[in-house]
């Protein structure tokens, strides 16, 4: 991987299902951080806020995982994939059931931005997507 690990993610430990792990790759002009999960670790459902701009880009770096909007069905992630989240969409993303994943957070800006954690992504709602090809 051609990014660090980083540190096992105990800071937001509490909106995972799994252990993730955090590096800070960049804190200046953009936030970009590489999340690492382990094989089934997902984060809980959550929304980033923002009354202008703002929302997440996602880009995969290495294994497998998943991305869903609520209501909408799950897209696989591998290396190379971008994923844009617009502000105000409740989502979550992770790992598949048989693969490490990683990928690179963009926070992007925006006016009155926070982020909403909700709650977790149920075994029966993650083991849904398992049976996709």
């Amino acid at each position: 991987m051609i990014f660090p690990i980083g540190e096992p993610n105990t800071a937001y430990a509490q909106y995972f299902t799994g252990n993730s792990y955090l590096a800070p790759i960049s804190r200046e002009q953009v936030s970009i951080s590489n999340v690492t999960f382990e094989p089934r670790c997902r984060n809980n459902w959550h929304i980033h806020h923002a009354t202008q701009g703002g929302g997440q880009m996602l880009i995969g770096i290495a294994g497998r995982g998943w991305y869903q909007e609520e209501g909408k069905a799950a897209v696989e992630i591998l290396p190379g994939t971008v994923i844009h989240i617009p502000a105000n969409v409740k989502h979550w993303h992770g790992a598949a059931a048989n693969s490490w994943f990683a990928h690179l957070a963009f926070e992007l800006s925006g006016e009155n931005t926070s982020n909403e954690w909700l709650e977790p992504v149920t075994d029966e709602e993650y083991d849904k997507i398992q049976m996709l090809p």
